[in-house]
């Protein structure tokens, strides 16, 4: 049995899934719990593989997010925040934050634009980094692990996956979402390396939900 790390983009991975299936959520603020994930990915992975030589077992989660502002998003933030302690009750689960970037409205100046209250008008929240805690995750696991997966459908990881690979020391697989009106299913692809992916379908989805 191969122990299994995962390395999850959480919100490449939650707002990718939630584009493709929303249409059979009747709960839209139902959100990805990442043990169920990579729980259902493993059943799913076992299903496709040939070889008894391939089959994993879930050693660890370890999942990078985005954290909203307490001042500008407070109730996102109390949710992150809640869901941290509810997934970390599963020794297996590590959530790690990184505080989102945010643009805020401005005049012709480039003074900041406030609102009626005096607060600052939000335009876009952005994550900054968290590709970076991913592909540094992707090859420091593959050091401890005999599988790697990487959960994210995000192309800036590409030349990770070719690095951790590299190594030699771990199998390195790669995770995506699929439709049969998205069959080229964006998957990553190395430049240097052929990589095993898992592709998880609507019903797959719908077992993920917290």
């Amino acid at each position: 049995m191969l122990r299994t790390a995962f390395v999850i983009d959480y919100q490449n991975v939650n707002l990718v899934g939630l584009n493709l299936f929303r249409h059979s959520l009747q709960n839209k603020s139902l959100s990805l719990n990442p043990l169920k994930f990579s729980e259902q990915l493993l059943i799913k992975r076992e299903l496709n593989q040939k070889s008894e030589k391939f089959k994993a077992i879930l050693g660890q989660v370890i999942v990078f997010s985005g954290l909203p502002s307490p001042t500008y998003d407070p109730e996102q933030n109390a949710k992150a925040w809640s869901q941290k302690a509810k997934w970390e009750q599963d020794s297996k689960v590590s959530i790690y934050h990184r505080p989102l970037k945010y643009d805020f409205q401005r005049d012709e100046t480039g003074k900041i634009i406030l609102d009626e209250s005096g607060s600052k008008i939000v335009i876009r929240r952005r994550e900054k980094g968290i590709d970076v805690l991913c592909a540094l995750a992707l090859v420091r696991e593959a050091k401890k692990f005999d599988l790697v997966i990487l959960a994210s459908q995000d192309s800036d990881l590409i030349p990770a996956i070719d690095e951790a690979c590299a190594l030699g020391s771990a199998k390195i697989e790669t995770f995506s979402w699929y439709t049969k009106d998205n069959r080229r299913s964006r998957e990553l692809k190395p430049e240097k390396h052929k990589v095993w992916n898992t592709r998880l379908d609507e019903l797959d989805y719908l077992k993920c939900l917290d």
